[in-house]
């Protein structure tokens, strides 16, 4: 068994943490911007190092690879994202790079025979933080594998014109037509020549903290649901309205998500986890009653059975009357439960158990790039723990241990694919 370096990873973690440095601990790198270059600067710099070649694609995903012995064998893929949300920390999505080029780095030091071409990568545009979607390069990427019932939600054309948060009249294609690591279309990963993808990743939770674990093997991304509850009254004045003649959708609104709560917490699945997070209020004016109040509600779970009695819950709120408003309830969107591939989720526990990490088997309740890439080729994840289970906030924190320890089973289940000349 091979473990990677310490010290190679405590330093790239000090100096990726430079790269949209927000002056509290945790920075802010949104896709395509001056941070995001700094933070590829800094990986071509180190692959080219150990004598990788590199490569990027029309989407600017970045590939740097280190030839095996056989030379028609795919790619054994290793990677994750370098963008972050607003005040993010210094773990997600950059973990995956960081333990991908660790990877490379100590088979190189350590001379490690390998038959595939082994290769670390960048996805861009995970967060869509700036142009939304979230995971829009790998959904690009991977739009034909997809199911044909959301696969038109990463049509490539509409990624192009997804317009900015921050800067008025720019859109994600007119930024990317300029950007130093925009390459060929003929760069892009494919099945013809990836064998497999792994990602490392914080476990953005607390579970594996809770458990007494440092290492995940993650099995699952759950099935996810997205709806919108919208309710209709009518606006009057808020000093003269009498309350009982009063149609007051955020009243409504207010009634209807504790109902919520208290009905889906009676099905009894503590690991049924909803979440609402938006909410758009009309006219949004202190002396005016609300004629119209809209929330989101996210809803995530393994099984579908346990989203379809949520989603019973959910249109049963048509059928009631909210303080005298109108309830209507939409369809966001929604996503199956995606499995890993059974035979690289074994290669990783595999891996795991003969470094003899504490681990557990876990799923995980947040989106990432595999889970896309998954349509295309096999794929699957390693979680590391996250320090009191925080992500998407400058606090978030694995240690460098830690991340290594995530590196080295990375390391090892990739070269037991290796040795086993593929799936």
């Amino acid at each position: 068994m091979y473990e990677c370096s310490l010290e190679r990873m405590s330093d790239k973690i000090k100096t990726f943490s430079k790269y949209g440095d927000a002056g509290h601990g945790g920075i802010t790198r949104y896709a395509l911007s001056e941070a995001d270059i700094m933070a590829r600067d800094e990986f071509v710099k180190r692959m080219t190092a150990i004598g990788a070649t590199i490569e990027t694609d029309d989407l600017a995903n970045m590939y740097a690879t280190i030839p095996g012995s056989d030379p028609n064998a795919k790619r054994i893929m290793m990677g994750s994202h370098c963008d972050s949300v607003k005040n993010g920390g210094n773990y997600d999505g950059i973990l995956g790079v960081m333990s991908a080029m660790e990877v490379l780095e100590t088979v190189t030091a350590e001379n490690i025979p390998h038959k595939h071409p082994l290769t670390a990568t960048i996805f861009t545009n995970e967060e869509g933080s700036e142009f939304p979607p979230c995971m829009m390069c790998s959904g690009a990427m991977a739009h034909d594998y997809m199911p044909e019932r959301f696969r038109d939600n990463f049509a490539y054309d509409k990624m192009m014109a997804s317009e900015s948060i921050v800067e008025p009249g720019m859109t994600f294609g007119k930024k990317l037509s300029t950007f130093k690591y925009k390459g060929d279309k003929a760069n892009r990963m494919s099945p013809e020549k990836v064998e497999a993808l792994f990602e490392t990743h914080i476990e953005q939770g607390p579970i594996l903290e809770d458990a007494g674990k440092d290492i995940g093997v993650v099995t699952c991304v759950l099935g996810q649901m997205l709806y919108r509850v919208k309710f209709y009254g009518f606006a009057a004045h808020a000093g003269t309205f009498p309350m009982k003649k009063r149609h007051d959708a955020f009243h409504a609104a207010a009634e209807a998500l504790c109902y919520l709560h208290e009905e889906i917490d009676k099905l009894g699945y503590e690991d049924l986890v909803y979440t609402t997070g938006e909410v758009v209020i009309h006219p949004d004016v202190n002396t005016v009653i609300p004629d119209f109040f809209d929330f989101s509600i996210d809803v995530r779970h393994e099984d579908p059975e346990v989203l379809n009695k949520v989603r019973e819950i959910l249109f049963s709120l048509e059928k009631r009357e909210w303080q005298q408003c109108k309830c209507e309830v939409v369809l966001g969107w929604n996503r199956d439960t995606v499995y890993w591939n059974k035979t690289l989720v074994n290669y990783v526990r595999d891996a795991v158990e003969d470094l003899g990490y504490s681990h557990m088997d876990i799923h995980s309740g947040a989106g990432h790039d595999a889970q896309y890439i998954s349509y295309m080729v096999p794929t699957t994840m390693i979680f590391a723990q996250s320090e009191k289970g925080l992500s998407h906030c400058e606090p978030e924190h694995t240690s460098d241990e830690i991340c290594t320890k995530a590196a080295s089973v990375m390391l090892n289940a990739v070269l037991k694919l290796d040795e086993n000349g593929g799936l």
